[in-house]
């Protein structure tokens, strides 16, 4: 890379340091992998076989891209990721499909048995056997980096590997890697579309597990995804395959600014620096906007105000909740696209003038942007009652009907529940106690 005019030794050398490492753990993050993956090369003009198009060659002098890729000595472009899955299915048809030729094997790791959606499974027995392996591959890919920045790890919270052995792994993570930062895109289960009864059982744990371990987790439900493939893309039977190209498109938004070069780009540690005011409340709402199907874009040109507004919109939403009821703490906007900044300053002054939302005391005009190229994408943090509507709900849901726990192996686990609700909590708690006993 040529040094640019003006930079200083130190500048240069930190100017290298942007690596990032990706995780993906479970059937919901390797899936999303596959999806996100297949986006990046798209977006960077690289090939299935990890080479760069005859056209892009010519013309691509950004080499940001290679904070996700590294480059071998043929020419050949591989992911800075490693998938893992406790049963070899998923990982097999990524092994077989289109971008097999993408991955190093090694980076593709499966054991034999799966969690059966069980927390205590994927953290301390089936999962605990694999854990060295996998740390090991992620050490060979950490020893080819210049210069660390972190880990994004993609999983969901209901299932037994996506829960239990990511905690595990993130508890490792930590011990290995001191304060790299760890930011997680995670599935949190939804109500109406369920997978397993467990799920809700599964959620609490790591997210009490992983609280201490990861400095920011921005949180998809599939329910909303549902929604916004019927509702905005004319969809009448999503697929898991349409939900994960959604999220896809949202993670791209989110790391563009990591894989293109620009005057304004982030690293991770900026996004904790914005959205993050209190270490433990760490869970940013994500909203997306606009999201319009192919037969639509062609005949629709919306402003910068009118994305800008929709994305206060609850439709627009990956969480199912009420952010209305809560005020807000930060509000970070990264726009994509032909995007002038006056008519960004407009449109958030339109919406301080007409107090469509609410901040705290404390910090009343907490809006951060950046610009990069094409999509619009905002993330805002609500108060802890965001992350209180989606527990309480689930709370409700596995007191209600009295659904049994799965057999859970070690005596030692605890519960801490994220609500408000210390008497509802302590039920729910020793409901689960004696249900195991029970077991």
């Amino acid at each position: 890379m040529a040094r640019g005019p003006g930079l200083s030794d130190l500048d240069f050398v930190l100017s290298l340091q942007r690596e990032c490492i990706s995780v993906h753990v479970g059937q919901a993050g390797v899936q999303i992998g596959n999806a996100c993956w297949e986006l990046f090369c798209l977006e960077h003009g690289i090939q299935a076989d990890g080479t760069f198009a005859a056209q892009t060659s010519k013309i691509n002098d950004d080499d940001s891209f290679t904070t996700f890729f590294s480059e071998t000595g043929n020419g050949k472009h591989v992911p800075r990721a490693v998938m893992v899955d406790l049963e070899p299915t998923v990982v097999d048809e990524v092994r077989a499909g289109t971008y097999r030729q993408l991955f190093h094997p090694e980076q593709l790791i499966t054991g034999k048995e799966d969690a059966a959606n069980n927390y205590a499974r994927g953290h301390y027995t089936v999962g605990k056997e694999s854990i060295d392996l996998v740390l090991d591959r992620i050490r060979k890919l950490t020893d080819a980096c210049s210069g660390l920045q972190g880990f994004l790890i993609f999983h969901s919270f209901g299932g037994g590997t996506g829960s239990g052995f990511t905690s595990l792994l993130m508890e490792r993570l930590s011990l290995d890697y001191g304060k790299k930062s760890k930011l997680e895109f995670a599935i949190y289960p939804a109500p109406q579309v369920s997978t397993a009864v467990v799920e809700p059982y599964n959620s609490i744990l790591t997210t009490h597990t992983t609280l201490e371990h990861s400095d920011c987790a921005f949180m998809v439900d599939n329910e909303a995804i549902y929604d916004i493939c019927r509702r905005n893309l004319d969809i009448e039977r999503p697929t898991y395959t349409n939900l994960n190209r959604l999220i896809s498109q949202i993670v791209s938004s989110i790391t563009a600014s990591l894989r293109f070069d620009g005057a304004l780009n982030v690293d991770l540690t900026e996004f904790q620096t914005n959205l993050v005011p209190y270490p433990r409340i760490h869970f940013p709402l994500v909203t997306y906007a606009p999201i319009i199907s192919a037969e639509k874009a062609y005949h629709e040109q919306l402003s910068v105000a009118e994305i800008t507004s929709s994305c206060f919109e609850p439709n627009s939403q990956m969480v199912k909740c009420d952010p209305r009821h809560g005020k807000y703490m930060a509000c970070c906007m990264l726009y994509r696209g032909d995007v002038v900044p006056k008519d960004v300053n407009v449109a958030i002054a339109a919406i301080k003038t007409k107090r469509t939302i609410q901040f705290v005391d404390w910090c009343p005009t907490g809006f951060k942007m950046h610009q990069r190229c094409h999509w619009h994408l905002k993330l805002h943090h609500t108060e802890t009652n965001t992350l209180n509507c989606i527990t309480n709900e689930y709370h409700n849901h596995i007191y209600g009907e009295k659904n049994l726990i799965h057999s859970i192996e070690h005596n030692t686990l605890t519960i801490y529940l994220l609500c408000k609700d210390k008497k509802n909590g302590k039920e729910i708690l020793n409901f689960i106690c004696s249900a195991t006993e029970r077991t």
